[in-house]
């Protein structure tokens, strides 16, 4: 069985990963790419994309409010934007 070609993915910030989606989408957007490589890339673009929307997801969860107590002290946390 072949490695996995979107294994160093796992392991990008989300900046790195949105600097290399974004490349994806002007290569793709430009045309020039031949129909093989295209699919690669395309296919490369939707594991980035999904890695974004992992680590995103992840940084909300820890997005959170301290709730205070009546004297001031911390007494837990709750959701930034409860629903």
């Amino acid at each position: 069985m072949a490695d996995d070609p979107n294994e160093d993915i796992k392991a990008m910030s989300f900046e790195k990963s949105l600097e290399a989606l974004e490349k994806i989408v002007d290569d793709l957007e430009r045309g020039d790419v031949p129909l093989d490589q295209s699919i690669r890339i395309y296919e490369r673009g939707e594991a980035l994309k999904a890695h974004c929307d992992r680590l995103l997801k992840a940084a909300e969860d820890k997005v959170e409010k301290i709730r205070l107590s009546r004297d001031g002290k911390a007494a837990g946390t709750e959701p930034l934007d409860p629903e």
